[in-house]
């Protein structure tokens, strides 16, 4: 099978996020047995030696450039920039992002693909590429949307939970842009892919009829090996991009309202915020007491390994969450909440349990001491979190499920 992959994010390494490390991985799986082209920009971040290694996962590898950013000299222009930005995006139904990343470029390479008969399936992964798939493709290629997760639902959740950095602006774009955007663009695909339940029947809210499959993310057992030793003491981590606004929250929610009450209970209790970009209000917290920013780190497993406790104190967006998945392969015992435990079968009756559940301050103290003093209790989380991952949550399972998507009507 000829398959033509789509990612406007250029994926790799793929430690960068949760967008990269799903098409690293499925697009790695794939090429063992198809022809995957891989179309995709490049970044500030991206340097020419990621751009070779990521060949070696590919059978071609085309590589645009992002537009540039607008150059507005003051601040009469920036909002001039901004409304015409914003008009644009209500006429089209198209968010702003997708249409900053638009390429002429690649949509004519994509034609050319499609015209010359040069692929069996198109994939676009993440719903910001659907930009370039024509309604009419359907009629002679198998035409796949990785959605990730819903866009509209990821703001309306951020606005539910005043996590939003521009309320005004997103209710805005949620009730005149969102929804119809994903309203439109879903009837151009032949299949729709998510991450989760949540998110498909966030999809069969804005259309009933459609057929929706759910293929959850999966782990990189290699990279996560479970630990062998459990460390003891008091030591918290949350981990992930710090410059994503639901980690900010959930960082900033747990080391204010949550942590000084474990405090109280256990002084040498430390918070570790482990992941790259930092923004000032992450940094900020360093001044609170037991608050550690580390910004990257080499291996996000051994900082896992060296941990007693993963929190994953998300508190909005949607889909699974690999963050969730990786400290559960790891062996390390987890307390998350609803959003951190979206899609995963952890506290079933008449089944282990493999991860503690908690949203409010005092569920997180509660599910926390338990852990910190009861050292069978964490061995046994530890286990049979890891069990649930190999066997529901690798990137072979995903990646399995993901190709007989593509394989339909190609």
């Amino acid at each position: 099978m000829r398959i033509l992959m789509l990612s406007s994010t250029f994926p790799y390494p793929p430690s960068r996020g949760g967008t990269e490390i799903r098409t690293f991985n499925l697009l790695r799986y794939l090429q063992y047995n198809h022809d995957v082209t891989l179309i995709t920009q490049n970044n500030k971040e991206t340097t020419l030696a990621e751009i070779e290694e990521l060949r070696k996962y590919v059978g071609e590898l085309i590589v645009f450039s992002l537009p540039p950013e607008p150059q507005e000299k003051n601040a009469i222009a920036r909002l001039f920039g901004k409304t015409v930005r914003f008009i644009e995006s209500v006429l089209k139904a198209t968010p702003p992002n997708v249409l900053h990343r638009y390429s002429p470029e690649i949509q004519a390479c994509v034609d050319e693909y499609v015209r010359a008969g040069k692929c069996d399936v198109i994939t676009c992964e993440h719903s910001v590429n659907e930009i370039y798939i024509q309604p009419e493709y359907r009629h002679s290629v198998n035409t796949v949307v990785d959605v990730h997760s819903s866009v509209y639902g990821w703001i309306r959740d951020h606005l539910e939970m005043g996590a939003a950095q521009n309320a005004l602006r997103d209710r805005l774009y949620l009730s005149l842009v969102l929804k119809r955007y994903e309203q439109r663009y879903c009837n151009k695909f032949s299949n729709i892919v998510v991450t989760t339940e949540d998110d498909r029947q966030e999809f069969l809210k804005l259309r009933p009829e459609l057929e929706i499959k759910v293929i959850p993310n999966g782990v990189d057992l290699e990279l996560f090996p479970c630990r062998h030793q459990d460390p003891g003491g008091h030591k918290l981590i949350f981990v992930g991009a710090m410059d994503a606004s639901h980690n900010i929250d959930a960082a900033r929610f747990f080391a204010v309202e949550v942590l000084p009450k474990l405090q109280t209970h256990y002084p040498d209790t430390t918070f570790s915020i482990v992941g790259a970009r930092p923004t000032p209000e992450v940094l900020e917290l360093k001044n609170l007491p037991g608050v550690i920013v580390t910004g990257r780190v080499a291996s996000m497993s051994e900082y896992l390994h060296q941990s007693t406790v993963c929190v994953v104190p998300l508190r909005t967006g949607f889909g699974i969450k690999n963050k969730t998945l990786e400290a559960m392969a790891a062996g390390v015992p987890v307390v998350a909440s609803d959003r951190g435990l979206e899609g995963l079968a952890v506290d079933i009756a008449d089944q282990p349990l493999r991860a503690f559940r908690a949203n409010t301050p005092a569920e997180y103290v509660t599910a926390i001491s338990k852990l910190f003093d009861h050292p069978q209790l964490r061995s046994e989380l530890s286990d049979y979190g890891r069990q649930l991952v190999e066997t529901e949550f690798t990137w072979d399972i995903a990646g399995k499920r993901y190709e007989q998507v593509l394989l339909q009507q190609s």
